[in-house]
C-alpha cells in the first residue's frame, strides 16, 4: 500500500482553529486507486451550492485546489483510475466529491445509505445532500457483520480492496464507520467524525468547549457516539498495532502530511 493524505476541505467554525477534511488516496496492489472519503468536491467550488446557513456556520474554503480530483491529478494520476471510494459516512463534507468520480464504486454502511436516502427525521435529512449522488453511483453496502478486533465487535473486510476494512462506529450518524488500512504490518484507522479533536482520545478528554458543543449538536445519537468513542480510545491505546486519526483535526493531518 502507498497512502497519500489529502486535505479536501478547509473550514472554520467561528471561534475555533481551521479544520481540515482529511481524506486518503490509497494505491492498492490489485484494486487500483481507492479514496477514503472525498471532502468537498469541485462542484461545491464551482457552484457554491451548499446551504447558506451551512456556509455561514462552517465557512468552508471551497477551492478547486482542495478538491480530491484536482489533487489526484497533481499526484500524477488520472482521476479515472480511482475505481473505488470508501466513505466513513455520507455527510456533505465527506461525500461532496462523489460526482467528480461517477464511475467509481462507492462502499458505505447500509444503515448510512438508508439514512441519507430515507431519513427518519428532519434533522437527519439536513445533514445530507442528495445532489452529491444524483449521478447514480454503484453502491456497495455492508451490514454489521464481521469479526471482533481489539474489542470492536464487527470489523468487516471491504470486498475486493486488499484487506481494507470497515469498522462500524455509529453515533455521529446512523451508519458511521471507521476505515482501517493495512500498512507495513500495522493499521491506519481513519475514524471519520468519531471525534473532532485529538484530545478526545485522552482521559479525561481535552476538547475545546466550542468543538465539544458542536460534536453534541451534530451527533445523530450522542450517547452512542460517546460509547463508541470509548471503544475507539481503547483501540488507539494499542500503538504497537494501530494509528488512529479523525477527519477534521489539523494537527493530526499535519503529522501525516
Amino acid at each position: 500500500m502507498k497512502i497519500h493524505h489529502l486535505n479536501c476541505g478547509s473550514m472554520r467554525i467561528v471561534g475555533t482553529p481551521t479544520m481540515v477534511c482529511h481524506c486518503l488516496l490509497v494505491e492498492t496492489p490489485s484494486a487500483g486507486l481507492v479514496l477514503v472519503d472525498t471532502g468537498f468536491g469541485a462542484g461545491e467550488a464551482a457552484k457554491r451550492r451548499l446551504d447558506p446557513l451551512v456556509r455561514q456556520m462552517l465557512r468552508p474554503a471551497l477551492t478547486f485546489e482542495e478538491a480530491a480530483s484536482h489533487q489526484v491529478r497533481a499526484l500524477g494520476h488520472d482521476p479515472r483510475d480511482v475505481r473505488h471510494i470508501v466513505l466513513t459516512h455520507l455527510d456533505f463534507d465527506h461525500a461532496g466529491g462523489l460526482p467528480d468520480f461517477p464511475w467509481a464504486t462507492v462502499h458505505v454502511h447500509a444503515a448510512e445509505l438508508q439514512a441519507a436516502t430515507r431519513p427518519s427525521t428532519a434533522a437527519e435529512a439536513r445533514r445530507y445532500r442528495a445532489s452529491q449522488w444524483a449521478h447514480g453511483p454503484a453502491w456497495a453496502t455492508y451490514e454489521d457483520t464481521g469479526e471482533a478486533w481489539l474489542g470492536l465487535p464487527a470489523v468487516r473486510p471491504i470486498d475486493g480492496l486488499d484487506d481494507l476494512a470497515l469498522i462500524p462506529l455509529p453515533g455521529h450518524s446512523r451508519g458511521h464507520t471507521a476505515v482501517a488500512v493495512p500498512v507495513e504490518g500495522r493499521w491506519l484507522v481513519h475514524a471519520g467524525d468519531s471525534y473532532f479533536h485529538r484530545g478526545a482520545l485522552d482521559l479525561p478528554p481535552r476538547v475545546p468547549m466550542r468543538l465539544r458543543a458542536f460534536e453534541r449538536v451534530v451527533a445523530q445519537d450522542h450517547r452512542l457516539r460517546l460509547a463508541n468513542l470509548d471503544r475507539l480510545r481503547r483501540v488507539a491505546s494499542r500503538t504497537d498495532l494501530v494509528e488512529v486519526f479523525c477527519a477534521h483535526d489539523p494537527g493530526e493531518f499535519d503529522r501525516y502530511r
